[in-house]
């Protein structure tokens, strides 16, 4: 049973209140505290156009949390949190360090051939 660390991706209805948001977020908060996990970092981007339109919505809100959790539990998060009416879309994904360090040393080289 190891750990990995997971981004976890929800948006949410667009037209929330804020206590109703507050709501999805403690949603969010227990599922993860229900599969022994834990929340590391959460980025708030609101408001963002979606690339196509989802129940009819142009707009959804978004909520990127970073979680470490064991690896079979990302499943159960994802399924619980679909059944909620006002998550639109969620999707986690693990996080691949081998990623930002390819990414990283892509933008060395185009810096390098620039010079």
């Amino acid at each position: 049973m190891s750990e990995a660390n997971y981004d976890l991706n929800v948006i949410l209805d667009p037209n929330l209140s804020e206590p109703q948001l507050q709501t999805e977020k403690d949603a969010v908060t227990a599922q993860v505290e229900r599969a022994e996990g834990e929340i590391v970092a959460l980025d708030e981007w609101g408001n963002r156009r979606l690339a196509y339109p989802i129940r009819k919505l142009n707009e959804g809100y978004y909520l990127i949390y970073r979680l470490r959790l064991s690896s079979e539990k990302p499943k159960a998060i994802e399924a619980a949190l679909r059944q909620r009416d006002n998550v639109m879309r969620v999707l986690v994904v693990k996080d691949r360090p081998e990623w930002k360090t390819r990414k990283e040393s892509r933008e060395k080289v185009v810096a390098e051939a620039g010079a």
